[in-house]
């Protein structure tokens, strides 16, 4: 994910950064210049979208700095995976690559954090793993999408609907993730394809209308909000509120609309993981529930919303997630979605 980032902190200058063998989006260091000690974050959310968290962390302690770095689900994958790239703490929209760096004991345990937060069991695993916030996976529309009276389609069935009858005006300007691309987007792909046959079904008419794929959320709502996109499917909602736009609609889906869970960990391999697991303690406390949800927009852990809300669907922390990256189930899966979207 990108995005201008004028004034959010230093950066880190090419010169003295250090060489990665995976691919990064941002490097910045916050904090005092001289600070001795460094918590090093690696992370798939944006640094502008984080910062308050950042902020709110280094005010409690003063001394500190923090370098925060960004790269896409499966580069953070990697990095931990491959190259054991020394960062404190690794933050993932990727519950799946998550849970396989922890499954494959690449994750500190952090005793106690999960129940100090009052964590939920489908989202914490082991005092390894630890969700950070909740946020819905949704359907973004442009108003000219319905233009002329057409209904807000409410569910996936209305949303094929939507597509068959109107061919011309959405060939070529719906956008979806692309899961060869993006961990996220598999992730969110595999678990749709569980819980209902709709998910097909709808793969195919977006294909047969030329959809486009994308890496990322951010460029997505780019083009949604530019008029090159009339609707995007399985967008990060907690992103569409902070790129809210008056031209938008967000739809959650009232068959069912899967709930990602944001994941947080301490690498094996982390130079500091005393550090890290301080942060990852501030992240879940009071303090940083509330600088999640009312600064950086992203909501925090809230077992009772799917009290309130019937349709929502948590997406569990818990070895499931590994079924899908299966080599031969992975490859599978991928090579039913290609023949369902890339259609002559």
């Amino acid at each position: 994910m990108r995005h201008a980032l004028a004034a959010l902190g230093v950066m880190v200058a090419a010169a003295f950064a250090p060489a990665h063998a995976f691919e990064i989006e941002e490097d910045h260091r916050f904090g005092p210049a001289n600070g001795v000690r460094v918590v090093s974050v690696l992370s798939t959310t944006d640094t502008e979208v984080f910062r308050p968290l950042i902020d709110g962390f280094l005010a409690r302690n003063p001394g500190l700095a923090l370098r925060y770095t960004v790269a896409s689900s499966n580069e953070v994958f990697k990095a931990v995976a491959e190259d054991s790239a020394p960062y404190d703490l690794v933050i993932s929209s990727a519950m799946d690559l998550q849970m396989k760096l922890a499954n494959d004991g690449l994750a500190l345990a952090v005793p106690g954090a999960g129940a100090a937060a009052g964590l939920p069991p489908w989202a914490v695993w082991r005092d390894r793993l630890f969700a950070v916030t909740q946020e819905p996976v949704v359907l973004v529309l442009h108003r000219d999408a319905l233009a002329g009276g057409l209904p807000v389609p409410r569910t996936r069935r209305d949303l094929v609907t939507l597509l068959r009858d109107h061919p011309d005006r959405f060939r070529g300007r719906i956008g979806t993730y692309d899961p060869n691309l993006s961990g996220a987007g598999f992730l969110f792909a595999t678990q749709e394809a569980r819980q209902s046959d709709a998910f097909w079904r709808l793969a195919e008419v977006m294909g047969r209308l030329d959809a486009r794929l994308y890496c990322c959320t951010s460029e997505m709502l780019a083009d949604l909000a530019s008029g090159r996109l009339l609707l995007a499917h399985n967008v990060l909602g907690s992103y569409a509120t902070v790129e809210s736009d008056s031209a938008l609609t967000t739809v959650e889906p009232e068959d069912f609309t899967l709930m990602l869970l944001r994941s947080a960990l301490v690498p094996v391999h982390a130079p500091a993981p005393a550090l890290g697991a301080e942060l990852l303690r501030f992240l879940l406390s009071a303090e940083g529930r509330r600088l999640f949800a009312q600064s950086a927009g992203l909501p925090p852990v809230d077992p009772s919303a799917f009290a309130r809300a019937t349709h929502l669907r948590p997406i569990r922390l818990d070895p499931g997630l590994l079924v899908p990256l299966d080599r031969m189930m992975r490859r599978q899966f991928l090579d039913e979605w290609t023949a369902a979207m890339v259609q002559p």
